[in-house]
Protein backbone atom coordinates (compact mmCIF):
# COMPACT_ATOMS: atom_id res chain seq x y z
CA UNK A 1 0.00 0.00 0.00
CA UNK A 2 1.29 3.37 -0.62
CA UNK A 3 1.85 5.05 2.04
CA UNK A 4 -0.51 8.03 2.82
CA UNK A 5 -0.11 11.67 4.15
CA UNK A 6 -2.10 13.72 6.51
CA UNK A 7 -2.12 16.95 7.86
CA UNK A 8 -2.15 18.51 11.16
CA UNK A 9 -2.43 22.31 11.43
CA UNK A 10 -2.28 24.09 14.84
CA UNK A 11 -3.73 27.49 13.13
CA UNK A 12 -0.87 29.66 13.31
CA UNK A 13 -1.51 33.81 12.82
CA UNK A 14 0.39 34.17 9.77
CA UNK A 15 2.39 37.02 8.20
CA UNK A 16 2.08 39.37 11.37
CA UNK A 17 -1.81 39.84 10.97
CA UNK A 18 -4.44 39.50 13.17
CA UNK A 19 -5.26 36.53 15.39
CA UNK A 20 -8.73 35.61 13.40
CA UNK A 21 -7.14 35.35 10.26
CA UNK A 22 -5.89 32.45 11.34
CA UNK A 23 -8.55 30.40 11.68
CA UNK A 24 -9.30 31.94 7.83
CA UNK A 25 -5.81 31.02 6.80
CA UNK A 26 -6.38 27.30 8.22
CA UNK A 27 -9.66 26.75 5.78
CA UNK A 28 -7.65 28.12 2.68
CA UNK A 29 -5.05 25.61 3.50
CA UNK A 30 -7.12 22.90 4.66
CA UNK A 31 -9.20 23.45 0.65
CA UNK A 32 -5.92 23.27 -0.83
CA UNK A 33 -4.82 20.50 0.79
CA UNK A 34 -8.09 18.39 -0.47
CA UNK A 35 -7.15 19.76 -4.06
CA UNK A 36 -3.33 18.04 -3.66
CA UNK A 37 -4.64 14.63 -2.46
CA UNK A 38 -3.87 14.60 1.24
CA UNK A 39 -6.08 11.96 3.42
CA UNK A 40 -6.93 13.44 6.27
CA UNK A 41 -6.94 16.94 8.03
CA UNK A 42 -6.60 17.42 11.68
CA UNK A 43 -7.20 20.76 13.89
CA UNK A 44 -5.39 21.35 17.05
CA UNK A 45 -6.07 22.72 19.95
CA UNK A 46 -4.44 26.10 21.91
CA UNK A 47 -5.46 28.07 24.64
CA UNK A 48 -3.79 31.72 25.38
CA UNK A 49 -1.40 31.01 23.50
CA UNK A 50 -0.01 33.97 21.57
CA UNK A 51 0.91 32.66 18.06
CA UNK A 52 -1.69 29.67 17.79
CA UNK A 53 -5.60 31.01 16.62
CA UNK A 54 -7.56 27.96 17.41
CA UNK A 55 -9.16 26.83 20.43
CA UNK A 56 -12.11 24.80 19.76
CA UNK A 57 -11.09 22.38 17.11
CA UNK A 58 -14.44 20.85 17.12
CA UNK A 59 -15.97 24.10 16.15
CA UNK A 60 -12.97 24.48 13.09
CA UNK A 61 -13.61 20.68 11.96
CA UNK A 62 -16.69 21.87 10.81
CA UNK A 63 -15.79 24.74 9.33
CA UNK A 64 -13.04 22.87 7.44
CA UNK A 65 -15.34 20.03 6.88
CA UNK A 66 -18.39 22.57 5.13
CA UNK A 67 -15.45 24.18 2.86
CA UNK A 68 -14.23 20.50 1.49
CA UNK A 69 -15.71 17.41 0.48
CA UNK A 70 -13.60 14.61 0.34
CA UNK A 71 -10.79 14.98 3.10
CA UNK A 72 -11.39 13.18 6.12
CA UNK A 73 -11.50 15.72 9.00
CA UNK A 74 -10.97 16.06 12.87
CA UNK A 75 -9.27 16.98 15.81
CA UNK A 76 -5.80 16.99 16.47
CA UNK A 77 -6.81 16.55 19.11
CA UNK A 78 -9.26 17.49 21.50
CA UNK A 79 -7.77 17.89 25.40
CA UNK A 80 -10.52 15.08 26.44
CA UNK A 81 -8.96 16.25 30.12
CA UNK A 82 -10.43 19.37 30.10
CA UNK A 83 -14.09 18.18 28.84
CA UNK A 84 -17.01 16.33 29.61
CA UNK A 85 -16.79 12.88 27.49
CA UNK A 86 -20.47 12.52 26.82
CA UNK A 87 -21.09 16.38 25.72
CA UNK A 88 -17.63 15.47 23.09
CA UNK A 89 -19.27 12.12 22.16
CA UNK A 90 -22.53 14.11 21.18
CA UNK A 91 -20.69 16.76 19.56
CA UNK A 92 -18.79 14.87 16.84
CA UNK A 93 -21.01 12.29 16.68
CA UNK A 94 -23.60 15.64 15.39
CA UNK A 95 -20.63 16.43 13.06
CA UNK A 96 -20.66 12.84 11.52
CA UNK A 97 -24.06 13.51 10.93
CA UNK A 98 -23.89 16.69 9.28
CA UNK A 99 -20.72 15.47 7.16
CA UNK A 100 -21.36 12.08 5.38
CA UNK A 101 -18.70 10.50 8.52
CA UNK A 102 -15.78 11.88 7.16
CA UNK A 103 -15.06 13.36 11.21
CA UNK A 104 -12.23 11.96 13.15
CA UNK A 105 -11.68 12.58 16.84
CA UNK A 106 -8.10 12.91 17.88
CA UNK A 107 -7.95 13.28 22.00
CA UNK A 108 -5.14 14.30 24.03
CA UNK A 109 -4.35 14.77 27.62
CA UNK A 110 -1.98 17.44 27.63
CA UNK A 111 -3.52 20.86 28.49
CA UNK A 112 -2.77 22.47 25.39
CA UNK A 113 -3.06 25.91 27.44
CA UNK A 114 -0.91 28.06 29.79
CA UNK A 115 -1.34 27.90 33.46
CA UNK A 116 -4.02 30.41 34.03
CA UNK A 117 -5.83 28.41 31.03
CA UNK A 118 -5.59 25.23 32.19
CA UNK A 119 -7.08 26.43 35.63
CA UNK A 120 -9.65 28.15 34.11
CA UNK A 121 -11.00 24.69 31.81
CA UNK A 122 -10.23 22.67 35.31
CA UNK A 123 -13.08 19.35 34.90
CA UNK A 124 -13.23 17.59 38.07
CA UNK A 125 -14.72 14.30 36.98
CA UNK A 126 -12.96 11.32 35.73
CA UNK A 127 -9.12 10.91 34.61
CA UNK A 128 -7.93 10.94 31.45
CA UNK A 129 -7.89 7.11 31.08
CA UNK A 130 -11.47 6.41 32.34
CA UNK A 131 -13.13 10.09 30.05
CA UNK A 132 -11.54 7.66 26.75
CA UNK A 133 -13.24 4.35 28.13
CA UNK A 134 -16.28 6.40 28.26
CA UNK A 135 -16.03 8.47 24.99
CA UNK A 136 -15.91 5.38 23.17
CA UNK A 137 -18.29 3.00 24.84
CA UNK A 138 -20.77 6.34 23.73
CA UNK A 139 -19.83 6.18 20.52
CA UNK A 140 -20.05 2.75 19.71
CA UNK A 141 -22.68 2.32 21.90
CA UNK A 142 -20.85 0.01 24.16
CA UNK A 143 -21.57 1.62 27.42
CA UNK A 144 -21.25 -2.13 29.73
CA UNK A 145 -24.93 -2.55 31.39
CA UNK A 146 -23.82 -1.86 34.92
CA UNK A 147 -23.06 1.37 34.54
CA UNK A 148 -25.96 4.03 35.67
CA UNK A 149 -25.83 5.42 31.95
CA UNK A 150 -26.46 2.35 30.17
CA UNK A 151 -29.21 3.48 28.35
CA UNK A 152 -27.98 6.45 27.45
CA UNK A 153 -27.82 7.30 23.94
CA UNK A 154 -26.46 9.79 21.53
CA UNK A 155 -28.35 11.87 19.08
CA UNK A 156 -28.87 11.84 16.16
CA UNK A 157 -29.43 8.27 16.38
CA UNK A 158 -28.18 5.75 13.73
CA UNK A 159 -24.74 7.32 12.95
CA UNK A 160 -22.31 5.11 12.03
CA UNK A 161 -19.67 5.97 15.24
CA UNK A 162 -16.76 8.42 14.89
CA UNK A 163 -13.30 6.77 14.74
CA UNK A 164 -11.26 7.70 17.60
CA UNK A 165 -7.32 8.44 18.04
CA UNK A 166 -5.35 9.04 20.97
CA UNK A 167 -2.30 11.41 20.28
CA UNK A 168 0.59 10.83 22.17
CA UNK A 169 4.19 11.99 22.15
CA UNK A 170 5.87 9.30 24.20
CA UNK A 171 4.35 5.63 24.96
CA UNK A 172 2.00 6.94 27.97
CA UNK A 173 -1.14 6.33 25.55
CA UNK A 174 -0.07 3.40 23.53
CA UNK A 175 -1.23 0.64 25.54
CA UNK A 176 -4.52 2.25 26.19
CA UNK A 177 -4.82 3.12 22.80
CA UNK A 178 -4.55 -0.85 22.23
CA UNK A 179 -6.57 -1.51 24.99
CA UNK A 180 -9.91 -0.07 24.20
CA UNK A 181 -9.83 -0.33 20.40
CA UNK A 182 -8.61 3.34 19.44
CA UNK A 183 -6.17 4.76 16.75
CA UNK A 184 -3.06 6.23 17.99
CA UNK A 185 -0.88 8.94 16.22
CA UNK A 186 2.85 8.86 18.04
CA UNK A 187 3.57 12.96 17.81
CA UNK A 188 7.52 12.67 16.94
CA UNK A 189 7.42 16.72 16.31
CA UNK A 190 6.40 16.81 20.32
CA UNK A 191 9.67 17.39 21.70
CA UNK A 192 13.28 16.95 21.02
CA UNK A 193 13.59 13.04 22.88
CA UNK A 194 14.08 9.71 21.28
CA UNK A 195 10.89 7.60 20.59
CA UNK A 196 11.28 3.92 19.82
CA UNK A 197 9.83 2.47 16.93
CA UNK A 198 8.41 -0.23 20.05
CA UNK A 199 5.82 2.43 21.11
CA UNK A 200 3.85 1.81 17.98
CA UNK A 201 4.81 -2.19 18.19
CA UNK A 202 3.21 -2.04 21.73
CA UNK A 203 0.31 -0.73 20.73
CA UNK A 204 -0.75 -3.11 18.28
CA UNK A 205 0.24 -5.61 20.62
CA UNK A 206 -1.89 -4.41 22.98
CA UNK A 207 -4.41 -4.16 20.23
CA UNK A 208 -4.53 -7.63 19.01
CA UNK A 209 -4.82 -8.80 22.36
CA UNK A 210 -7.74 -6.67 23.33
CA UNK A 211 -9.84 -5.64 20.11
CA UNK A 212 -9.53 -9.01 17.88
CA UNK A 213 -12.82 -7.91 16.32
CA UNK A 214 -11.06 -4.67 14.63
CA UNK A 215 -8.23 -3.53 13.40
CA UNK A 216 -5.20 -1.88 14.75
CA UNK A 217 -4.46 1.82 13.06
CA UNK A 218 -1.30 3.97 13.83
CA UNK A 219 0.35 6.83 12.50
CA UNK A 220 3.57 9.24 12.92
CA UNK A 221 3.44 13.10 13.08
CA UNK A 222 6.23 14.52 12.15
CA UNK A 223 7.58 17.90 11.52
CA UNK A 224 8.37 18.71 8.15
CA UNK A 225 9.04 21.97 6.08
CA UNK A 226 10.19 21.69 2.12
CA UNK A 227 11.54 24.76 0.28
CA UNK A 228 13.48 24.89 -2.95
CA UNK A 229 16.99 24.30 -1.16
CA UNK A 230 17.84 23.21 2.27
CA UNK A 231 19.01 26.30 3.49
CA UNK A 232 15.85 27.78 2.68
CA UNK A 233 13.60 25.48 4.90
CA UNK A 234 15.93 25.81 7.68
CA UNK A 235 15.74 30.04 7.71
CA UNK A 236 12.17 28.93 7.22
CA UNK A 237 11.82 26.80 10.21
CA UNK A 238 13.54 29.18 12.37
CA UNK A 239 10.49 31.02 13.63
CA UNK A 240 9.11 27.75 15.25
CA UNK A 241 12.11 26.50 16.79
CA UNK A 242 12.88 29.87 18.45
CA UNK A 243 9.41 30.10 19.52
CA UNK A 244 9.63 26.81 20.97
CA UNK A 245 12.88 28.39 22.96
CA UNK A 246 10.76 31.23 24.30
CA UNK A 247 8.03 28.70 25.13
CA UNK A 248 9.61 25.62 26.73
CA UNK A 249 12.75 27.63 28.96
CA UNK A 250 11.16 30.24 30.08
CA UNK A 251 8.17 30.48 29.26
CA UNK A 252 7.66 33.34 27.19
CA UNK A 253 4.66 32.93 24.62
CA UNK A 254 5.30 35.62 21.85
CA UNK A 255 3.16 35.88 18.69
CA UNK A 256 5.28 34.26 15.84
CA UNK A 257 8.19 35.96 14.53
CA UNK A 258 9.75 36.62 11.31
CA UNK A 259 13.08 34.50 9.93
CA UNK A 260 14.75 37.48 9.73
CA UNK A 261 13.63 39.05 12.96
CA UNK A 262 14.87 35.67 14.31
CA UNK A 263 18.25 35.66 12.98
CA UNK A 264 18.49 38.50 14.55
CA UNK A 265 17.85 37.26 17.86
CA UNK A 266 19.55 34.01 17.89
CA UNK A 267 22.97 35.89 18.55
CA UNK A 268 21.68 36.81 22.05
CA UNK A 269 20.58 33.33 23.28
CA UNK A 270 22.19 31.78 26.30
CA UNK A 271 24.21 28.76 25.25
CA UNK A 272 21.46 26.39 26.83
CA UNK A 273 19.25 28.21 24.47
CA UNK A 274 21.22 27.99 21.42
CA UNK A 275 21.29 24.39 22.65
CA UNK A 276 17.80 24.11 22.35
CA UNK A 277 17.26 25.82 19.51
CA UNK A 278 19.66 23.37 17.70
CA UNK A 279 18.26 20.31 19.15
CA UNK A 280 14.38 21.38 17.76
CA UNK A 281 15.77 22.10 14.53
CA UNK A 282 17.32 19.21 14.39
CA UNK A 283 14.15 17.11 15.19
CA UNK A 284 12.39 18.65 12.32
CA UNK A 285 12.83 17.47 8.52
CA UNK A 286 13.91 20.00 6.25
CA UNK A 287 14.79 20.27 3.18
CA UNK A 288 14.17 19.78 -0.36
CA UNK A 289 10.82 18.32 -1.19
CA UNK A 290 12.93 15.28 -2.74
CA UNK A 291 15.19 15.09 1.11
CA UNK A 292 12.03 14.94 2.71
CA UNK A 293 10.30 12.61 0.71
CA UNK A 294 13.49 10.19 1.44
CA UNK A 295 13.25 11.19 5.33
CA UNK A 296 9.50 10.53 5.67
CA UNK A 297 9.14 7.18 3.95
CA UNK A 298 12.30 6.07 6.08
CA UNK A 299 10.57 6.90 9.12
CA UNK A 300 7.27 5.23 8.15
CA UNK A 301 9.53 2.12 7.22
CA UNK A 302 10.99 2.82 10.82
CA UNK A 303 7.82 3.09 12.57
CA UNK A 304 5.97 0.22 10.27
CA UNK A 305 3.35 2.80 9.88
CA UNK A 306 0.79 3.68 6.26
CA UNK A 307 0.32 6.69 7.25
CA UNK A 308 2.49 10.20 8.50
CA UNK A 309 0.97 13.05 9.61
CA UNK A 310 2.83 16.29 8.80
CA UNK A 311 2.67 19.11 10.40
CA UNK A 312 4.62 22.83 10.13
CA UNK A 313 4.67 26.50 11.74
CA UNK A 314 5.73 29.15 9.86
CA UNK A 315 5.75 32.71 9.67
CA UNK A 316 4.86 33.28 6.35
CA UNK A 317 1.09 31.71 4.99
CA UNK A 318 3.02 31.55 1.46
CA UNK A 319 5.77 29.25 2.82
CA UNK A 320 3.51 26.95 4.39
CA UNK A 321 0.90 26.74 1.84
CA UNK A 322 4.09 25.87 -0.51
CA UNK A 323 5.82 23.41 1.57
CA UNK A 324 2.35 21.45 1.47
CA UNK A 325 2.64 21.58 -2.31
CA UNK A 326 5.76 20.23 -2.89
CA UNK A 327 5.83 17.28 -0.55
CA UNK A 328 2.56 16.32 -2.53
CA UNK A 329 4.27 16.78 -5.89
CA UNK A 330 7.00 14.71 -4.93
CA UNK A 331 4.70 11.64 -3.23
CA UNK A 332 2.61 12.35 -6.28
CA UNK A 333 -0.33 12.53 -4.15
CA UNK A 334 -2.87 13.11 -6.83
CA UNK A 335 -2.05 9.85 -8.97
Amino acid sequence: MSLRLSVLDQSPIHDGKEDKQGLFDTINLAKTCEDLGYHRYLLAEHHDTPGYASCAPEVMVGAVASATSKIRVGSGGVMLNHYNSFKVAETFNTLSALYDNRIDLGIGRASGASYLATRALYCTNADYSQKAYELINYLDGTTPEDSSFSELNLSPKGIDSTPVFLLGSSDGSSSLAGYLGAGYILALFIGTHERSPNIIKDYKKSFASAKADKKPNAMIAVACICANTKEEAIFIASTHSYWKVQAFRHPSRDPLLSPKTVQDRIENLSFEDKAYYEETMNSMILGTAKECKEQIEALAKEYDVEEVVVVNVTYSFKDRKNSYELLAKEFNLNK
